[in-house]
């Protein structure tokens, strides 16, 4: 994958406003089960799963498998990504 559409999969997961109540949950909690997000949220499981797939393949959140439960974390690496990413597009060339 270019490095462009990498760095659009960053910008997509913030421009929805239940994944930036997501990134916000996920963050108050360190990690967080999906059944506590749909919870909070009130979406189907549906909209989770598609929500959560855009945050994972952007690299701000990470996914693993607790029996049959999902929990989410967010990504220290992705996050400085992201950081490093809208630092790089507003920096003015001299």
């Amino acid at each position: 994958m270019n490095q462009y559409k990498q760095n659009a999969l960053v910008f997509k997961a913030f421009c929805d406003e239940s994944r930036l109540r997501i990134v916000d949950l996920i963050r108050a909690e360190d990690e967080i089960c999906a059944c506590v997000l749909l919870e909070d949220l009130s979406i189907s499981q549906s909209t989770l799963s598609h929500h959560m797939k855009i945050l994972v393949e952007s690299g701000l959140v990470i996914a693993r498998k607790d029996g049959k439960r999902m929990m989410y974390s967010l990504s220290p690496e992705g996050i400085v990504h992201a950081k490093q990413l809208l630092n790089k597009l507003l920096e003015r060339k001299s």
